[in-house]
């Protein structure tokens, strides 16, 4: 973000466009995509009005881009709805052209708002060539004098973003860029993914976060309780866990969903660097995405994933690994809770172990024993 940015973000769920999932005729339904894309883009245009920021710097800034952050979340659970496994070349294929769809159909809504309501206050400005603006202006293939004066819409449509994005949608393209020079565009960014855990849970029915697959089918998630210092575990299951019982066995468990139907252990870390890089294509601003690995994983393939990013080009990338000394994190496996045992010194000098997935009960409260070593940790109960 720049200085004094706001964080104006909103997400679409990608699992609301499956038609016939799990069957041979499940496809994506294309055309309501853009439809909602469209739509969604006028309303969160419509929150910048709204900002209720608190600084005037914020205001300032929030006003004069008017930038905001499209994105998607339950990509893994569509995935999964529509056969095809996590990190395989039609998944990535798919995410590459979500995220395309969008800044797509973003920058033509945001070229009709410009027309409609006016364009984004920094479209109208002009800055002076600096030395530093001329090495980036070269680097486009745009030429200038120091002192000169070039339109922010020059520079923003010779941006290397904008220039492949207009290419890429060719003869639309360019009828896109005539219209954008003449009028500017309504906001400066248009997408950005966010983690999307809290929304993914709670509106989402427990859809995969963001770009991420599904965690895992059936796993413990710590949540934060009013009144509570340790954090509660409660058993969720994924989305498509979920879909598959409504739409194909009423009865199944994670071990009856089909093969394509993977989870985050079972990808191949560069497979997750893949999608990553697909979906980054287009995403004009920022991207979160969690590579998770095993808690033995070898250190030279672990230093390799981070060689693999930087060759894919990939904005950042997060890797996490379960270390309990460390922290948990906010997905727990059972099986990773009940193979680690936490040890627990008392005043008197006596040990307490339990295994992670135990229950314990300390100053009034039932937890599990991980989180109980959290807290204490975090010092929400004081340290023992």
């Amino acid at each position: 973000m720049p200085p004094n940015g706001a964080c104006l973000l909103g997400s679409v769920n990608l699992t609301k466009f499956v038609r016939d999932p799990f069957t041979e005729r499940a496809e994506f339904d294309w055309k309501r995509f853009r439809e909602v894309v469209q739509v969604f883009t006028r309303m969160l245009d419509n929150v910048v009005e709204i900002n209720g920021l608190p600084l005037e710097e914020q205001r300032r800034e929030i006003m004069r881009k008017r930038r905001h952050g499209m994105g998607f979340l339950g990509l893994g659970s569509t995935l999964a709805m529509l056969r095809m496994a996590y990190g395989s070349p039609e998944s990535v294929e798919f995410t590459e052209r979500v995220s395309f769809e969008i800044a797509k159909v973003g920058f033509v809504t945001g070229a009709q708002l410009a027309e409609e309501k006016g364009c984004a206050p920094i479209f109208d400005e002009e800055f002076e060539v600096t030395p530093e603006l001329l090495r980036k202006m070269r680097e486009r293939g745009m030429d200038a004098e120091l002192g000169d004066k070039v339109s922010a819409r020059d520079l923003w449509l010779n941006s290397f973003y904008m220039k492949e994005l207009l290419d890429a949608m060719g003869e639309a393209g360019e009828k896109l860029r005539g219209i954008l020079r003449k009028t500017g565009c309504r906001f400066t960014h248009h997408s950005s993914i966010a983690p999307t855990g809290t929304i993914s849970l709670s509106l989402g029915n427990n859809a995969s976060n963001g770009i991420e697959p599904s965690f895992a089918h059936q796993y413990k998630r710590n949540v934060i309780r009013e009144g509570r210092k340790a954090k509660e575990q409660v058993d969720v299951y994924s989305f498509e866990l979920l879909a598959y019982r409504t739409f194909v066995n009423p009865e199944a468990t994670a071990a009856d969903l089909p093969d394509y139907c993977v989870v985050a252990d079972q990808i191949d870390p560069r497979q997750h660097v893949d999608i990553q890089a697909a979906a980054q294509k287009w995403v004009d601003s920022s991207i979160s995405k969690t590579i998770n690995v095993p808690t033995d994983f070898p250190y030279d393939e672990f230093k390799d994933i981070y060689l693999y990013a930087y060759e894919k080009g990939l904005k950042g990338c997060t890797t996490f690994r379960f270390n309990p000394e460390a922290f948990q994190g906010v997905l727990v496996k059972e099986e990773d809770l009940e193979k680690t045992t936490y040890r627990f010194k008392l005043e008197d000098g006596s040990v307490i172990e339990c295994k992670g997935n135990e229950e314990v009960e300390y100053d009034g409260e039932v937890m599990t024993a991980a989180n109980l070593f959290d807290a204490l940790k975090e010092g929400y109960f004081g340290r023992l």
